[in-house]
């Protein structure tokens, strides 16, 4: 199978493969196409929380993104963890050289198990520079109401909270309504066009970990492929639902996802 798109990936590793990169390329992988990656910092966690943040200098960032990229052209970019100022004026610095290609963004500030990625600063440089550049942003809960300055309660909260990013520069917006309590998980998907909510029954586990990454680095593949925003949202959240849905059960906090849900092993590998 020859790989239908390439993808870039700007994120910190999770030792543990639940989150971060490790989680990206895993999608990417999945789902058909190539994946390549600019490490932001690396950490030391596993199930039950983080133990250590280890960054990368934002030099170190921009020579993995711009020699990677000189050899071999992405189709799309994907961004996550970028946990300082400095790292993200770099970012941006990098991919204003590549050819305008769609980004994906996922603003990582807090790790699953509660533990602060990123700083305040950073998140103040993030808004200012990084969201205008790209073409999609998916913040969860807690980090719409960050960006947006507001606190989210409800459907309509998230909403408006995307309103509020959309004047803030953003072109599109999609907030991750996991974190609200209910029957069902609401995504809302919008833009100065559009309104969507993608509607799923939840599924009670506890397993969740790096399902945020994960659903980022999904779209964008989608994107690459040249599927519509709605089309790669979609087909993103049920590749997400299924790989909850397969509970793999590992570690002794919140587990990780099954990417591997997309993928029949052929016979002459089993």
């Amino acid at each position: 199978m020859k790989p239908r798109a390439k993808i870039f990936i700007i994120a910190g590793s999770d030792s543990s493969g639940g989150a971060g990169i490790q989680a990206d390329i895993k999608t990417v992988t999945a789902l058909g196409c190539y994946a390549m990656t600019a490490v932001t910092a690396i950490t030391a966690q596993n199930t039950t929380g983080v133990k250590s943040i280890i960054p990368i200098s934002p030099n170190k960032i921009s020579s993995q993104i711009i020699f990677t990229v000189n050899d071999i052209k992405p189709d799309a970019i994907k961004i996550g963890m970028l946990h300082s100022t400095s790292v993200i004026k770099s970012v941006v610095n990098s991919i204003k050289k590549i050819k305008k290609i769609k980004i994906v963004l996922d603003p990582v500030m807090v790790a699953k198990g509660g533990a602060k990625l990123i700083s305040n600063k950073a998140i103040r440089t993030l808004k200012k520079q990084l969201i205008k550049k790209s073409y999609l942003i998916t913040p969860n809960i807690p980090e719409a109401e960050v960006l947006s300055n507001m606190k989210i309660n409800t459907h309509e909260d998230m909403i408006h909270a995307g309103s509020i990013l959309l004047k803030n520069g953003a072109t599109n917006v999609l907030i991750k309504g996991g974190h609200l309590k209910g029957f069902f998980v609401k995504d809302v998907l919008i833009n100065k066009k559009q309104i969507k909510t993608f509607k799923n029954m939840r599924i009670k586990t506890k397993n969740t970990h790096g399902t945020g990454c994960t659903l980022s680095s999904a779209i964008t593949t989608y994107l690459a492929c040249g599927k519509t925003l709605n089309k790669a949202c979609e087909l993103a959240i049920k590749y997400v639902n299924k790989a909850i849905e397969a509970k793999i059960n590992y570690g002794r906090g919140h587990g990780p996802i099954n990417h591997l849900t997309s993928i029949s092993i052929k016979k002459e590998f089993k």
